[in-house]
C-alpha cells in the first residue's frame, strides 16, 4: 500500500528543478548551431518545398495562400517534434543510458526535481524551435498583423508543455531507443496527417474530424493558424485547456511510471 501511494502522489513543485534545466543548458550550448539547424532544416523544407512547390497548383485554402495555411502548421509540427525528440532520445539518454538522473538525485533533489527539469528544459527547446519558424515567418511576410503573431509565442511554449508531458510518458515505460518508433508511427505521424498540418480537417471523413478534433495538435494549429493571419483564434480557452490537460495528465502520469521504474 505504501508502494502503491508513492506511485501515485501528485508532484512536488519546486524552484530546484532549475538546476537540472541549467545543467541541460550547458551540454546543449556546446553543440548549439549545429542543433538549431538540425531542429530547423527539416520544417523548412517542408514548408519552403510544399508550400512553394505544391502552393503554386493550389488556390488559396481555408482563406489564405497556401504558404501560409502550410507556414502555420508547420509552427506547432515543428514545436512538437522539437518537445517530443527532447523528452524520448535526449531524456532517455539521460535516464537510461547515461544515469545523469541518478548521479542527479544523489543530490538534495528528488524525482520531481528532475523530471520538471527536463520537462521545462523540453519546453525550451520547443520554444527556438518555434521562434525559429516564427522568424521565418516574419522574413517572408506570411503574417497579417505583427503584433497578433506575438501571441503565437505562449502558445508554442503551452505546445511543448503538451507533447513534453506526453513523451516522458513513454520515456518512462520505453526499454530501448528502438521503442520509440512505435510513438511516432502509431501517435506522431497520424496526428501530422489529420490535424491539419499539411491541408484542412475539414477534407476528411466526419467520422475522421470527429477524431481529429480530439487530438491535441488540432488545438494547438486551430490557435496557431488564426494568429498568423491576424485574426482572434475561436474557442481560445477550450484550446488552451486542452493543451494544458493534456500536458499536466502526461506527467503526472510519467512521473509515477518513472519512479516505479526507478524504484524496481
Amino acid at each position: 500500500m505504501i508502494y502503491v501511494i508513492k506511485l501515485l502522489h501528485l508532484p512536488q513543485l519546486s524552484w530546484r528543478f532549475i538546476p537540472v534545466w541549467h545543467r541541460n543548458y550547458l551540454v546543449w550550448k556546446k553543440l548549439a548551431s549545429p542543433a538549431i539547424l538540425g531542429n530547423l532544416a527539416d520544417p523548412m523544407l517542408y514548408m519552403l518545398g510544399l508550400g512553394y512547390g505544391l502552393g503554386s497548383l493550389l488556390p488559396d485554402v481555408g482563406g489564405m495562400p497556401y504558404l501560409t495555411f502550410l507556414a502555420a502548421g508547420t509552427v506547432a509540427y515543428s514545436t512538437m517534434n522539437a518537445a517530443t525528440f527532447e523528452v524520448l532520445y535526449s531524456s532517455f539518454s539521460r535516464m537510461h543510458v547515461q544515469r545523469t538522473w541518478d548521479a542527479i538525485m544523489n543530490a538534495p533533489l528528488t524525482l520531481d526535481d528532475v523530471m520538471l527539469g527536463e520537462l521545462t528544459w523540453a519546453v525550451t527547446k520547443s520554444l527556438l524551435s518555434g521562434l525559429a519558424i516564427l522568424a521565418v515567418i516574419w522574413g517572408l511576410g506570411l503574417f497579417g498583423n505583427f503584433w497578433m503573431t506575438l501571441w503565437i509565442i505562449p502558445v508554442v511554449a503551452m505546445v511543448g508543455f503538451c507533447f513534453g508531458g506526453m513523451g516522458l510518458v513513454m520515456n518512462a515505460v520505453s526499454p530501448s531507443y528502438d521503442f520509440f518508433l512505435y510513438y511516432f508511427s502509431l501517435v506522431i505521424t497520424p496526428m501530422v496527417l489529420l490535424c491539419g498540418v499539411f491541408f484542412p480537417v475539414t477534407q476528411l471523413p466526419e467520422v475522421v474530424q470527429s477524431v481529429s478534433a480530439w487530438l491535441p495538435l488540432t488545438h494547438a494549429i486551430d490557435l496557431v493558424r488564426p494568429l498568423v493571419v491576424g485574426n482572434v483564434p475561436d474557442n481560445i480557452a477550450l484550446h488552451v485547456a486542452a493543451l494544458l490537460v493534456y500536458g499536466s495528465l502526461g506527467y503526472v502520469i510519467a512521473l509515477a511510471l518513472t519512479r516505479r521504474r526507478l524504484l524496481k
